[in-house]
Order: structure tokens, then sequence, then C-alpha cells
């Protein structure tokens, strides 16, 4: 049978939902998953399989109005994400109300020339009335190649939806070997969880002024591999939240962080975590280098 292998971009607003499906797509982690908005802050490729399709799977951070240089270079990341892009999956929160700051990115993907495809996710929390009426204005506003109603939590709708990006990707060999699954070093794999532990763990108490970097990966004899990350906050009074009374906030994070890394780099893993107050973290070039975001002026 013919191979194929093409660049899917997937775009949306924050917290529509974007790297729960391509988790869902690749049948594994590689991007993580927060209640909060604007998680995702770097361009990530997940790599799913479908056949003999290989479906190059761009999970961009949401798209919203910008307003620090940390934004922007976030925005900046989502649209630079269609770049060579075989096909836009726009994925819209099915259950939130069409809110002016989707339509404005309805009508930027509009003009887009690349074909297109609307995914209307968490379509089980959705009155299915409303789900008709939004399939209808975004066919209107859109004329996409096809309308799929899934839910990617639950995976609901998700292998049609697979089936039918891989059917639309062009033909050519595959760029990645089958058994990978995405294209982000074992470093910013490692950095991501762990933010992911802030979320998680710290809900509301945390603002989005924190990043972590992976400063040391060392491969030891052993065959585990020791990782030292620093956790940058603007405040003293973030510091203080993170480390928590004793010190034992910060170690929970670093116990469920450790142990998802360890899974998934499927070795043992010990990880040291320091937390430093930098009120202009967000004016490091090489912060943004090393959390994969281009500088933006």
């Amino acid at each position: 049978m013919t191979r194929r292998c093409g660049l899917v971009a997937v775009l949306g607003a924050p917290n529509a939902g974007k790297s729960t499906l391509v988790n869902a797509l690749v049948g594994q982690k590689v991007a993580i998953v927060s209640p909060k908005a604007q998680t995702t802050r770097a361009r990530l490729m997940g790599i799913a399989i479908a056949g003999e399709a290989q479906l190059l799977l761009v999970d961009t951070p949401g798209i919203f109005e910008p307003e620090r240089r940390l934004d922007r270079a976030m925005v900046a990341a989502a649209w630079g994400g269609t770049e060579g892009a075989d096909l836009i999956a726009l994925v819209i929160d099915a259950k939130a109300k069409f809110a002016s700051r989707t339509r404005a990115l309805v009508d930027a993907v509009a003009r887009r020339p690349e074909p297109k495809i609307v995914v209307l996710n968490k379509v089980d929390a959705a009155p299915k009335e409303a789900l008709l009426g939004l399939a209808a204005e975004l066919q209107a506003m859109l004329d996409p190649e096809e309308i799929f109603m899934i839910s990617a939590l639950s995976g609901d709708g998700v292998a049609g939806f697979k089936q039918a990006l891989a059917g639309r990707v062009p033909e050519g060999p595959w760029h990645f070997p089958e058994d990978q699954v995405s294209d982000a070093t074992d470093r910013m794999l490692a950095a991501e969880v762990t933010r992911e532990q802030l979320y998680l763990q710290l809900h509301a108490e945390l603002p989005y002024a924190s990043a972590v970097e992976t400063e040391k990966y060392e491969e030891r004899k052993d065959g585990s591999v020791a990782i030292h990350q620093q956790i940058r906050v603007a405040r003293e009074t973030q510091k203080a939240i993170i480390v928590g009374a004793r010190g034992a906030r910060l170690k929970e994070i670093g116990s469920r962080a450790r142990a998802e890394i360890g899974d998934l780099l499927g070795r043992n893993v010990h990880l040291f975590l320091h937390v430093k107050v930098d009120p202009r973290w967000e004016e490091d070039r090489g912060l943004y280098r090393d959390i994969g975001l281009e500088w933006v002026d």
C-alpha cells in the first residue's frame, strides 16, 4: 500500500482541548494537559500512525489577544504552526459560547489557504440543538471540508477523525521512525511535565508568571538519568507558594513529576528542583529558546 505523511496544524482558542486531542490521536501523552487555559506554550509535534499514514500533529498554543512578550511569543508560535501545513484542524469548544474571541479566530482561519477541518470538541457536554446551530454557523463561515463532533477526553469520535486525517494527507514517505511519538527532546518533555504539575497542584494560587528550565540532564552509568530543573517565578510570594510549608509542596511536585518523567522515558529518574525568583525572567532570550519559543519584540 502507498504510504502517506502530512502536517496537521491543530489550532483553537485556549482550553479548547487541543492537547487532549493530540494525545488521544497519538495514543499516549505527548502534550501536557491542564484545566487552566494557555497551558501549551510552544509548538509541539505529536506523531500518530493511522494505517499507512503518518500524521505530524502540531499542537499549538491557544490563540488569544496577547498582552505581554510571552503572550506574543505564544501566539506567534501558534500561527507559525500553520506554516507548511497540509491541513488545519480547528478545534472549537462546543460547550462554550461562540464568543467574540473565537469568532475572530474563525475569521482569521477562514482567510488561510490551507484545507480546513472543524472539530467540535466536548460535544458530550453540549445540547444537541446548540451543536447543530454552531455547526451550521461554522460551515457558513469557513466552508470546511468536514465537521467532526467528538469528545477528546472520552475518545468518542476520535477514531473516525483520525481516519479522515489519514485519508487527506498527501502520499509520501514517513518522516519519523514508526515508534517515535514526538519531536520534543527529553529535556523539553521533562520540563513540560514539571510545569504541568505546577498547574495541577497549585491551581489558581500560581499565575502564569512562572517557567521551568532543565538546566542539567545527566545520563548515569546505571541507566538512570539525573535531571536538574529551575522553576523561575517573578516574586518571593510565588516562591513561597511553590515551596510550601517546610518544602512539602515542592517535594510533592517533584515526586509526581519524577514518576511521570520516568514513565515517559522508560527509566529511573533522579529529579532535583530549585525555585529562583527572577522578576525579569520573561526578558531572558535564552529561556525562550530553551522552552521552544521565538523571541518576539
